[in-house]
């Protein structure tokens, strides 16, 4: 595909409305710079520089034609592929904003993202419209359903619109954006309510893109792999690692332990980047000729715990580097490879400021354990708040700091180490996963009365799943029965691995659950685990 002059002769007449940190001005100097150059690969097809600069113009132009307008979300339900992409790119081009979705979503949660986003248009797969149908479409806002790939008897419903994905239109000039714009709305899961939309600008994922391309020394030429999914920060972000250092990402479909050091030869990959429980995992697999001839020189890893970090090195070939950052804030915290320090997140990066505050956020002393808060100096490099939380986003954002809620200890020296969460969240197999909206599908069930869901440690560094349940006077229930009601109406990796039945729960005096006692409790001989019951949850 060949720029078409049509796109240049539309900026060249409208120069005043690209800010410099805005997709289509990152477009349009990264095809200034380097148009024939790779800049995005899913194995299958191969974009360039100028042809991302096309690609984004002419789907904005499909999406225009059809109705939608700067503002408007578009939710997103779609793996790593190029389609995936080009949404992104047509929306950030046109001045909508973009809503991509775990895939892994299902029922209540599903349903609390399509109504919070207010997305009226959604692209999906075609073989994830079925969990779209099953949800209750009385109250959603959505209306139009784009299917991606061929449509099946099953993609149809009669609630919604639904057509396969309309074919690029001629190309349109970018919407009048800002830096501060709205460019996506991305769902992190809750810790003590429901998931939260995160408004992310334009100029937070430029951002991104040069603080974690320049702590991982990523240049022209660099080759980017990534098999961790779009629809989070991490790998969205590695896309403006590539736009805005001249390298190239090309992404995999999914984390294969048997296959991710060949998917790193066959790339002929230079960089990539890994969660902390893909470590373990993949240190214990037999080695394999693969590990050493590969051409990474370096990965970011966060959450490896620092044991695993030169064990991995030493096999493999790759420096690991640590850091810290979320989808509210950017890569806050890091280093190059010289500055790492096993066991910790690194030293805060330039253009950020970070205290660690008490309950009253008074800074405590180095050394101390205290909770993680976070300013920038540039403006937009953060999120703007939480979609339709205008109260969450008062709270995170109180004294003009946003509040992590991560516990961490800042050493004399500058360097920071991750304690623990004070949010009750779970964090399991790179995923997100709020208490509440477990025990939500868990209460559901007609023989639960209460239930309780909080994290246990894993022996792959992260945390597993546990649920204490009481039931109903009267009721039983068998743990795989249970393990079956939660499969079609949770993420697979947000079902509960541990699950024990207690007739009364510790409370407080006002009723509340006390989690902490349970947690002190933990697996027990008594506790059913999903893991050696012999049953496989599906993962589709």
């Amino acid at each position: 595909m060949e720029l078409t002059e049509t796109v240049v002769e539309q900026r060249a007449e409208q120069p005043r409305l690209f800010s410099s940190r805005t997709l289509p001005a990152l477009l349009a100097a990264r095809a200034a710079r380097s148009g024939n150059q790779p800049l995005f690969s899913d194995g299958s097809t191969v974009w360039s520089g100028a042809d991302a600069l096309e690609i984004a113009s002419r789907r904005a132009g499909s999406l225009a034609a059809h109705g939608v307008k700067r503002g408007d979300h578009v939710a997103l339900l779609c793996g790593n592929r190029t389609e995936f992409m080009e949404m992104v790119l047509g929306c950030g081009w046109l001045g909508a904003v973009v809503v991509p979705i775990n895939t892994a979503s299902r029922g209540p949660q599903l349903e609390h993202i399509l109504r919070n986003s207010g997305a009226r248009l959604l692209v999906a797969e075609a073989h994830l419209v079925d969990v779209v149908h099953a949800l209750s479409a009385n109250d959603l806002p959505l209306q139009r359903i784009w299917i991606i790939d061929e449509p099946t008897a099953d993609s149809h419903s009669p609630a919604y619109e639904t057509i396969a994905l309309p074919p690029a239109a001629e190309p349109i000039a970018a919407g009048e954006i800002g830096d501060g714009d709205p460019f996506a709305v991305l769902y992190t899961s809750g810790t003590s309510g429901l998931s939260k939309g995160v408004i992310c600008p334009h100029a937070q994922f430029y951002w991104w893109g040069r603080n974690t391309g320049g702590g991982l020394g990523v240049v022209p030429g660099d080759v980017l792999y990534t098999c961790l999914p779009l629809f989070h920060t991490n790998a969205l972000n590695s896309f403006f690692q590539a736009l805005v250092n001249d390298a190239h990402l090309v992404v995999g479909r999914r984390f294969s332990a048997s296959g991710f050091f060949d998917a790193l030869v066959n790339t002929q990959a230079t960089v990539t980047y890994v969660l902390g429980a893909m470590v373990p995992i993949l240190l214990g697999r037999p080695a394999t000729a693969n590990e050493r001839r590969h051409k990474v020189r370096v990965a970011l890893a966060p959450g490896v715990p620092g044991h695993f970090q030169k064990e991995f090195t030493d096999r493999c070939g790759i420096a690991l580097i640590d850091g810290y950052g979320s989808t509210e804030t950017n890569s806050v915290m890091g280093g190059d490879v010289s500055a790492h320090r096993p066991g910790y997140m690194g030293k805060l990066n330039r253009g950020f400021d970070a205290r660690v505050v008490d309950e009253h956020d008074q800074p405590v002393a180095d050394g101390e354990p205290g909770e993680l808060i976070l300013r920038a100096d540039e403006p937009f490099s953060f999120a703007s708040g939480y979609l339709g939380m205008a109260g969450e986003t008062v709270k995170a954002w109180r004294n003009l700091w946003f509040h992590s809620g991560d516990r961490v200890i800042r050493e004399s020296d500058g360097y920071y180490r991750f304690v623990d969460r004070q949010k009750d969240a779970i964090r399991r197999r790179g995923e997100n996963i709020s208490s509440y909206e477990v025990e939500q599908v868990l209460l559901s069930h007609p023989s639960v009365e209460t239930a309780a869901v909080f994290a246990v440690k894993s022996t792959l560094a992260e945390d597993e799943v546990m649920a204490v349940i009481g039931l109903r006077d009267g009721e039983a229930l068998e743990p795989l029965d249970l393990v079956r009601y939660c499969e079609p109406r949770l993420p697979y990796f947000a079902v509960p691995r541990y699950l024990d039945f207690e007739q009364e729960l510790p409370k407080t005096e006002n009723g509340k659950i006390q989690k902490f006692k349970l947690r002190e409790t933990g697996v027990t001989a008594t506790t059913w685990d999903l893991e050696t019951s012999g049953y496989r949850l599906k993962r589709r």
